[in-house]
């Protein structure tokens, strides 16, 4: 049986709109939040990789690129081109303008790992 989200707000839609990027801390974890063709994404801020924070990195049509080696990411699933490793990415819901980020690293539907 799922719980349900524990949602934190963590930014305005706003504020991710100046950048398209934002590093946010949600208890210990930095979490870095993409607005991707009007979508907001959470990651992981620490790449799995090299360890570098990915709210450094930069937006390349719709992917998260890494500082460090160039890995790049997609927001949606935290899939990285041609490397096994994943990103962990979080659930989010935007209600008002507001962003709400659940804690927990959320799992893969089978849909969305193809």
């Amino acid at each position: 049986m799922s719980t349900p989200a524990e949602w934190v707000e963590v930014a305005s839609l706003r504020e991710l709109e100046r950048r398209n990027r934002k590093l946010v801390t949600v208890g210990a974890e930095p979490i870095a939040l993409f607005l991707v063709d009007g979508e907001v994404y959470a990651l992981a801020d620490t790449c799995v990789h090299k360890r570098r924070s990915l709210s450094k990195g930069t937006l390349l049509h719709g992917r998260v690129i890494c500082p460090g080696h160039q890995w790049s990411f997609d927001p949606r699933t935290g899939e990285a081109d041609g490397q096994d490793r994943c990103q962990p990415v979080h659930a989010v819901r935007v209600d008002d303008g507001v962003v709400y980020v659940d804690p927990r690293p959320r799992a893969l539907t089978p849909e969305e790992s193809r």
